[in-house]
């Protein structure tokens, strides 16, 4: 057993990011380059994971599942973003931070606490001792990964090949799992990481749980801050006065797009704020029962409500 700095590897990890985004921030600073972000970014979470299974040296299996899990994730990822940004040239997201520093500097350590808070879940399990046999928890944690990055691997698979093709040039993408929701890609990401949030809580204990933090901030920054916010704008501003884009995103939605989809149009207007209280309350009820008698009751309860409310009221429209 190996201890670095505190028990949970909390301080080792949030060093190691840190160091690995500046080194990435200065490359991008002196040369103008930013190609490697998002390769900087996914790559960070594969050193987090293996970083911390290595030091503990307990090699659990719960450890070594999770920690492939984010590895897998972690590559595909890395390795599609930087073949895109190379092919596509330039990433516009930093076109107006070039040439300012301060803003830049805030894009990297912003950057940093992404990886260093969503890692959360992995760390924690590859930094503990405890062992316990596989429970429903993992099983049910581990599909949801492989749900949400089947819809990720898809979505932007697809969208590269529908963006590629010159006769889509100036459309949006509507083609496979995009006909049913507006991100699918986001959708998936942040299904997995729930799902590896889920398979860590078997041995989670007291303070631990605060480890939920993780998907939630990924949660809220994809859905309210950078993920969601900035690609609608885009979106509406070039095809806002199109008929056929507005059907489209009166019809499609972001977490619950299969719900939603298998009822007709004028059935989904009428979900109101009647009903996403209700969610909402019934959420709250969940985690109530779930915190005050987890040992009887499911542990993911919580986290699937969560994820269901926030999609509801973020999507209805």
């Amino acid at each position: 057993m190996a201890t670095v700095l505190d028990s949970h590897f909390l301080a080792l990890t949030a060093i190691v990011t840190l160091g690995y985004q500046i080194f990435f921030f200065i490359i991008t600073a002196l040369l103008k380059f930013d190609k490697v972000t998002d390769f900087a970014g996914s790559t960070n979470f594969v050193i987090i994971a293996v970083l911390t299974l290595i030091i503990k040296g307990s090699w659990h299996f719960r450890q070594v599942v999770l920690t492939s899990l984010v590895v897998i994730w972690g590559l595909r990822l890395a390795i599609f973003l930087l073949m895109r940004i190379l092919q596509w040239g330039e990433d516009r997201r930093f076109d107006e931070m070039r040439s300012n520093l301060g803003k830049l500097a805030v894009f990297w350590i912003f950057q940093a606490v992404w990886v260093w808070t969503v890692t959360l879940p992995v760390t924690v399990v590859n930094a503990s001792d405890r062992d316990p046999s596989v429970q429903a928890e993992d099983i049910i944690g581990w599909i949801m990964w492989s749900v949400g990055i089947s819809f990720e691997a898809a979505a932007d698979q697809q969208k590269l090949s529908f963006k590629n093709s010159p006769e889509n040039r100036g459309k949006w993408c509507n083609v496979g799992v995009w006909k049913y929701s507006r991100h699918p890609n986001y959708f998936g990401e942040i299904f997995l990481w729930w799902g590896i949030f889920v398979a860590s809580t078997p041995i989670l204990e007291g303070a631990e749980w605060l480890v939920i933090l993780g998907p939630i901030f990924l949660t809220l920054l994809l859905l309210f801050v950078s993920g969601l916010p900035l690609l609608e704008e885009s979106a509406d501003k070039k095809f806002g006065n199109v008929a056929a884009y507005r059907i489209y995103k009166e019809t499609t939605r972001f977490v619950i797009f299969l719900l939603f989809n298998l009822f007709n149009y004028e059935l989904r207007k009428e979900v109101t704020e009647s009903s996403i209280f209700l969610i909402s309350a019934l959420s709250f009820h969940c985690h109530n029962q779930y915190m005050g008698t987890y040992r009887y009751g499911s542990k993911p309860f919580f986290s699937l409500n969560f994820l269901f409310t926030v999609g509801v009221c973020h999507t209805k429209g």
